[in-house]
């Protein structure tokens, strides 16, 4: 049996889905067995979509007018017709002429799949080519670092005179997880001072012994 998808951007694209509707039933398609969606292709929650998918049956075949009426990517695609294909069901996509129950069709399809790949391995190239070139250059890749080193030393400096880290908290405005990220990143722990810190400030805290206690 063949089964029929169809989508569109928006509401406006009436005219658009009436062309797929009309190239889907010419392909033999029973109009009982048209499903549609009215969203962007990026999106994964497309309901006509999954009402597709779940209808399709071993020995069906799902039918698009385009390729990308179904996959919000190449990659998206190629899973979904994969999956299609684990459950038995073919898939066809009338512009493209790809019919993976052909042999042209199959072999189109393996192309898909190692350009897919192809696209893959170039982006994580020019990832670490970007990574590299960045730390060339005294960059550090990931997030900002949330407390700069100047004020980052003065925190050590209270917590090794004896402040507590709520106390610090406090006094620097700073978040408590943010603290203790911060600490751990610089390998402190109380009685411990990090490796190269600046931290044999004098002591955040007053022992003057003849200061009275408040």
């Amino acid at each position: 049996m063949l089964i029929g998808y169809m989508r569109v951007s928006t509401d406006g694209d009436r005219q658009v889905l009436d062309l797929q509707r009309d190239a889907l039933l010419a392909a033999g398609v029973d109009d009982r067995h048209l499903f549609e969606d009215r969203a962007s292709g990026s999106r994964d929650d497309r309901t006509g979509l999954e009402k597709a998918l779940a209808f399709l049956k071993p020995g069906d075949c799902l039918v698009v007018w385009k390729l990308d009426r179904l996959g919000r990517s190449l990659s998206h695609l190629l899973a979904t017709v994969n999956e299609l294909k684990k459950r038995g069901i073919a898939f066809r996509s009338l512009t493209e002429q790809m019919d993976t129950t052909t042999p042209q069709g199959e072999f189109l399809f393996h192309v898909f799949g190692a350009l897919a790949q192809f696209e893959r391995s170039l982006i994580q190239e020019r990832v670490r080519a970007g990574l590299a070139a960045a730390r060339r250059r005294g960059r550090r890749g990931g997030r900002p670092v949330a407390i700069d080193t100047e004020k980052m030393a003065a925190v050590v400096a209270a917590l090794d005179g004896g402040a507590t880290k709520a106390a610090v908290c406090r006094t620097f405005a700073i978040k408590r997880s943010t603290l203790i990220d911060s600490l751990a990143r610089i390998g402190w722990s109380a009685g411990v001072k990090p490796q190269g810190s600046k931290s044999d400030a004098p002591p955040a805290i007053d022992r003057d012994p003849n200061r009275r206690a408040v």
